[in-house]
């Protein structure tokens, strides 16, 4: 009988080296909590969620995976540490040391990064939706394009005119950008500004030779003067966009 189970669990072993590999070392998880100091610590996989890290030491520890939201990091040093996949939801991070730390794939909707060192950081396929204080130094004009444009879709068209803002400093001539922007502020009820963007993306798209952003530059423009007509019917959430067709839809996704 031993022989048998003996057996078997070094069958298991071998088919599923992975599975003990990938458990959380416990013993850092509660080094960090007890003491805020695990530089170097195996911390993949942990569950840290909500935890209160201020000011902790975890220089190239390993966070990959692990579970972070909505924890407090103010100050903390991260430099170097691997934070590929990890989810940094709701995080505070401000003025936290994040120098050369791996945030592939990191989910930081609604985080903040306030002060925060970002020198040599990998943001690739990182969740940046609703992220506070990230620099425009950091990241691309498409990059805030989109999520300004998704900001927009949930209806939050101030974070979505701000990321617009972001874009354009890094791109003043992204035409589809002042486009997006128009009718971020068309919904807001700012129709001088709606008017204005709209007015410059047509002259971006004429110098482009951009004939389909025209055309649909000149419908927006014009869908804004009929949404200010008192004697027209209105229309909730931003559905006065449906003067534009699906042309409208379509310039937004793929103009870049």
């Amino acid at each position: 009988m031993k022989l048998r189970i003996l057996a078997t669990a070094t069958l298991l072993t071998a088919i599923f080296p992975a599975i003990a590999a990938s458990a959380e070392n416990i013993e850092h998880t509660q080094q960090l909590l007890a003491t805020r100091q695990c530089s170097q610590c195996d911390l993949s996989g942990a569950g840290l969620v909500l935890a209160n890290l201020t000011g902790a030491d975890l220089r190239g520890a390993n966070l990959s995976g692990a579970n972070l939201s909505r924890a407090n990091l103010s100050g903390a040093d991260l430099t170097g540490a691997n934070l590929s996949g990890t989810s940094l939801y709701g995080v505070n991070l401000s003025g936290a040391n994040l120098t050369g730390a791996n945030l592939s794939g990191a989910d930081l909707r609604t985080a903040y990064l306030g002060n925060a060192n970002l020198a040599s950081i990998n943001l690739s396929n990182a969740q940046l939706l609703g992220v506070r204080g990230l620099p425009t130094n950091i990241g691309e004009a498409e990059d805030f394009y989109r999520l300004g444009l998704a900001e927009a879709k949930a209806g939050n068209y101030r974070n979505a005119i701000d990321y617009y803002n972001q874009a354009l400093s890094l791109k003043p001539d992204l035409a589809v950008v002042y486009f997006a922007r128009s009718m971020s502020r068309a919904d807001l009820g700012d129709f001088p500004g709606a008017t204005q963007d709209a007015q410059i993306a047509n002259q971006l798209f004429a110098s482009q030779g951009n004939a389909r952003g025209q055309e649909v530059s000149k419908q927006l423009e014009q869908a804004i003067v009929t949404r200010q007509k008192p004697t027209e019917p209105q229309t909730s959430g931003g559905g006065w966009m449906n003067a534009l067709g699906a042309l409208g839809s379509v310039l937004l996704k793929v103009l870049f």
